[in-house]
């Protein structure tokens, strides 16, 4: 127990917690391993039982560490096994006053359902396991909104599920995949799972860098995965200008003359970016996927996907091996809360209310010297100079933010975390954002 109060510099409960945090992130401290006793850490350091007290209250708000009553703290094992490991990082099972990790929208924006339910049929029923999958005036509600003419569009179970679909009816084990970086953790996790091996393409406030796009390029990927609009972690939203150099740039391309492009526009109904596609430029090598997670109701799993037909009828064809479709109930319930008046309405009320949240946390910060992107959607990428100590400091305040290493490729990187400021009401914005600063520091 010497070698841990050997290592601790600074005895100030922020102190302790962060050298414990130092221990623990260098390997020096393993998942399970038993930490020393409030009172002897507290003997070795010459300071009160209270000073460590208060320091293993923050590293266990911070989920570095937990208690087994008179058994001792431990240092805390890895999350849950069914866990994919980069969602692992993003587990946002514990308390915190304020929990800004975990990238969900505000339940008090989402638009209500029971108005609806009395409108649907009393039985969820079928007249054919072989009927298309998709009900007429949704498939037909979506071609009209679609961001370009497209050949064939189907409904999923969300983004993620579209997303697994194509790249199962696509790509061959150890394919290579362009992917923005930083990136949405869950798309890692799914290349691995395929043994694709992702390459990060540098982005800025617009999308993919295209001299990094072209770069990128000559390492003859089959697929390039990007996020059209409120990029997840960073907020980045394509623009059209970039989208038709990233198209014209894949267009030329040698080393990948088949590389077919995902875009994923996860929050477009509550984003305030323009809806922008490269099908533009090269309709015949797209696939847009549309989630209304974020707008309508993460419980409703329910997405959309359209592009070539020769692509989507492989991906409908595969379905029916599996799930079949997506329940038709669901279908009828968004297509109700699409065109619904109330239910636009509370979508539109959402959407300029995640707009003025943002906003208002960045001013708070520009006030305090941090320039955070304007941006769109309910995720900012904050810089930091130490993740670790970042969320220790926040978790000391009662705040619990995500960590920025699930979301990068390649350790030569600035550390970051993501903060979900879609929650963070108006006036609630200068006290976090007084938070954040001194975390950032």
């Amino acid at each position: 127990m010497k070698s841990v109060a050997l290592a601790i510099e600074e005895r100030s409960p922020h102190g302790i917690a962060s050298a414990i945090s130092r221990l623990i992130t260098t390997g020096d401290l393993a998942p399970g391993d038993r930490l020393p006793t409030v009172r002897d850490l507290a003997r070795d350091l010459g300071v009160s039982p209270a000073t460590v007290s208060h320091a293993w209250q923050t590293l266990a708000a911070a989920g570095l560490i937990t208690s087994r009553g008179r058994s001792g703290s431990f240092v805390r094992s890895m999350p849950r096994e069914w866990m994919p490991r980069r969602y692992q990082g993003l587990d946002g099972s514990l308390e915190a006053a304020l929990d800004l990790s975990r990238g969900t929208p505000d339940p008090a924006l989402l638009p209500r359902l029971g108005p609806l339910f009395a409108s649907l049929e009393v039985h969820a029923d079928t007249i054919s396991y072989q009927a298309k999958p998709d009900i007429p005036e949704l498939h037909d509600l979506l071609r009209a909104t679609w961001p370009a003419e497209v050949e064939s569009i189907t409904v999923t179970n969300g983004a993620l599920d579209g997303i697994d679909r194509v790249l199962a009816t696509l790509v061959r084990y150890g394919d290579r995949v362009l992917v923005e970086n930083p990136t949405f953790p869950p798309f890692l996790d799914l290349l691995d799972a395929y043994g694709l091996e992702p390459v990060g393409v540098e982005m800025d406030a617009e999308g993919m860098l295209p001299d990094a796009f072209a770069a990128a390029l000559g390492t003859s990927p089959s697929v390039v995965l990007l996020q059209t609009r409120a990029h997840n972690p960073t907020g980045a939203s394509l623009s059209p200008e970039r989208a038709a150099q990233l198209g014209r740039l894949l267009a030329r391309s040698r080393t990948a003359p088949h590389a077919i492009v995902i875009e994923d526009d996860h929050s477009g109904s509550i984003s305030s970016s323009p809806d922008v596609t490269l099908a533009t430029t090269i309709p015949e090598r797209v696939i847009h996927v549309r989630s209304f997670s974020k707008s309508h109701g993460p419980d409703l799993r329910i997405g959309a996907l359209g592009g070539p037909r020769t692509l989507v009828d492989k991906v409908v064809a595969r379905r029916l091996l599996g799930p079949g479709w997506t329940s038709r109930t669901i279908q009828s319930i968004l297509h109700g809360l699409l065109t619904d008046t109330r239910a636009v309405a509370q979508v539109e009320a959402a959407r300029e209310t995640y707009l003025q949240r943002r906003l208002a946390l960045r001013a708070e910060l520009l006030d305090r010297g941090i320039d955070l992107p304007p941006g769109d959607g309910i995720n900012a990428w904050l810089p930091v100079a130490d993740e670790r100590d970042a969320l220790v400091h926040l978790a000391a305040a009662g705040i619990r933010v995500a960590p920025g290493t699930p979301f990068l490729l390649g350790d030569d990187v600035t550390p970051h975390v993501r903060v979900t400021v879609g929650v963070v009401p108006v006036a609630s914005a200068s006290l976090v954002a007084a938070a954040l600063a001194a975390a950032a520091g």
